[in-house]
């Protein structure tokens, strides 16, 4: 079985000494009731849990699956239940909850930490609680007072669960095109009829209730993505005194049988005259839905730096325990018995591409989450209207970036281990298949990188980028600490300057340019991004004493010469513009007839 040890210190590090998070808590008066003391207890307490109650039903859940009973049952894996029964009474469903409404009130920047430990324990498992905590989101941001009062509390103490509803057999990015009704009643609900694929825990039996965040239109609804709705529908009605009523005409017609995150279930769900009730006003439902898709695909993020963590502890004690060939510095004395693979350059070339992922990726999170809080609990509108637009630049970058690195460093690790890596008893290929999946889900990556250069670079004419550029040179060209760091940050800084001139000049005068560059000028930015967070890294650590901050610098110094060079790889490959795609035929595609 796989081994797990929350990085506790790696994570104090980035909160207390990276971004100084008692100090940013202390300064907003509606964060000044979070504490070091008791946020050190939370993580502690999460350690644990995800070590010793989630990650040994990680394999067994892997291998037993969400199972399908038919007639709309699903059941969840061996363990599954107890787990989330602990998990859910113990508060964590609603850490960052709404205090108002039972919640807990805990920033971002805490909640991130937690999240990561869950999707290291158990990817699948992780995926049950977090998308109700999408949806609590959606909710305490769109929904009228009385269906606040009606579900968050149930929500936010596990007692009910939320998914959201979007994708239907037909209609994948292209959600304008959706053909779920909404017909309404004269009661003020509605009834709700359609068909939606790849619900995650669209059914399951962790729960007393589900409640469904359903896109759908009205009818003479406006075409298009204009004329969407958002309906919270749930699996049993709920009584005027909070119990639960009859069950709704919803129910999972199948359920998916998948690369990976087995335990979790993805499932068909048929609505034939379910009864719901519109989030917001008519027409806004996606505007609305985003709430929860972006805080998902943040979150994706954190699944990818879970599962970039849990292949590394695993590959580096494999590569300590592991004999295999000899140093090179004891080529000459075959009697000796073989060294342990960790001595081989090539080795810790694998394992420092990990190492450096998660550590980057982690504090590139942090730095989002930092954002998020700023723009939630800013009591200064110019700050919080600043800290939004960076959320905004950096959201898509957060899902794919990481979840493209994460996947790289996943299958490094795997690598280490040679043929075992390969067996499912080791457990490295169960990682390698639960991770690939947060590059698909929450928009793949090349959508991500779309909405990246096409929104959020185009659109405003790279003013978001620029911005985030001056932060980065400011922050750079006053740095105390004397490193390599430094002057490559700022290169990296000048290469994604010129590299967006380039980029909007080419997609005046060809629409084409954003779709084919898309991906590469995302992943260019991302170097950029992770080589600013080491150089916040460095500067933490610099002046203070011990292997750990030394080790800092090392990894920093790994990055510059082993890792960042890439960015001027795609920086080229920007630059080559989208011909390359465009200038064959379609019937090049063909397939090759019999």
């Amino acid at each position: 079985m796989a081994v797990y040890n929350a990085p506790l210190n790696d994570m104090r590090f980035i909160l207390n000494d990276v971004f100084n998070a008692p100090e940013f808590w202390q300064n907003n008066e509606n964060l000044a009731h979070v504490d070091t003391e008791t946020v050190d207890m939370i993580l502690e307490e999460m350690a644990k849990l995800s070590k010793n109650v989630l990650l040994p039903i990680n394999r067994s859940g892997d291998e037993e699956g969400a199972t399908f009973e038919g007639e709309g049952v699903v059941t969840t894996p061996t363990g599954f239940k107890e787990a989330y029964k602990q998990y859910a009474e113990s508060g964590w469903v609603g850490l960052s909850g709404n205090a108002e409404y039972g919640g807990q009130g805990f920033p971002k920047m805490v909640t991130m930490l937690t999240e990561e430990m869950v999707f290291t324990a158990n990817q699948s498992f992780a995926l049950y609680p977090n998308l109700t905590v999408g949806a609590t989101l959606c909710l305490n941001a769109a929904a009228s007072e009385e269906q606040k009062q009606t579900y968050l509390e149930k929500m936010y103490a596990g007692e009910w669960s939320g998914t959201m509803c979007l994708t239907e057999p037909h209609a994948g990015t292209d959600l304008g095109i959706i053909k779920t009704k909404a017909v309404p009643n004269d009661d003020g609900s509605y009834n709700i009829s359609g068909t939606k694929i790849f619900i995650t825990g669209g059914e399951h039996d962790l729960t007393d209730n589900i409640i469904h965040l359903v896109l759908a239109k009205t009818p003479n609804a406006p075409e298009g993505s204009k004329g969407i709705s958002l309906f919270v529908v749930p699996k049993f009605l709920v009584n005027e005194d909070g119990s639960l009523g009859e069950r709704n005409t919803l129910a999972v017609g199948s359920i998916e049988h998948k690369m990976g995150i087995k335990a979790s279930a993805t499932c068909v769900m048929n609505f034939d005259n379910a009864k719901g009730w519109m989030v917001g006003a008519e027409n806004t439902g996606l505007s609305s839905m985003f709430i929860m898709m972006n805080y998902e695909r943040v979150t994706m993020g954190l699944q990818g730096l879970g599962g970039s963590e849990l292949a590394y502890q695993n590959a580096a004690l494999y590569a300590n325990d592991r004999g295999q060939g000899r140093s090179d510095t004891q080529i000459q004395s075959p009697e000796k018995p073989a060294d342990a693979i960790i001595h081989h350059a090539d080795v810790r070339r694998m394992l420092l591409n990990a190492k450096a992922n998660t550590e980057a990726s982690r504090c590139f999170a942090m730095y989002v989450a930092k954002n998020l809080d700023e723009e939630k609990f800013s009591t200064d509108p110019e700050s919080a209207k600043a800290a939004a637009a960076r959320v905004a630049l950096l959201t898509p970058v957060a899902k794919a970036f990481l979840t493209d690195k994460a996947l790289e460093a996943t299958v490094d690790c795997q690598q280490v281990f040679g043929g075992h890596g390969y067996i499912r008893e080791w457990g490295m290929e169960q990682i390698v298949r639960d991770t690939r999946i947060a590059q698909i889900y929450e928009g793949t990556n090349g959508i991500q990188a779309l909405d990246l250069l096409g929104r959020k670079v185009a659109k405003n004419n790279g003013k978001y980028v620029t911005h985030f550029l001056g932060e980065i040179r400011d922050f750079v060209n006053n740095m105390q600490a004397d490193h390599g760091i430094k002057q490559a940050t700022l290169d990296a800084a000048d290469t994604i300057e010129e590299l967006t001139t380039t980029v909007l000049s080419n997609i005046g005068e060809r629409k084409s340019e954003i779709n084919g560059c898309a991906v590469d000028y995302m992943h260019a930015f991302g170097y950029l991004a992770y080589s600013y967070m080491f150089a916040l890294m460095v500067e933490a650590a610099n002046g203070k004493e011990g292997e750990f901050y030394t080790n800092k610098a090392k990894l920093a110094d790994y990055f510059v010469g082993r890792i960042l060079p890439r960015i001027n790889a795609h920086a080229q490959m920007v630059k080559a513009g989208s011909d390359p795609m465009m200038n064959f035929d379609l019937d090049y595609f063909d397939v090759p007839a019999n």
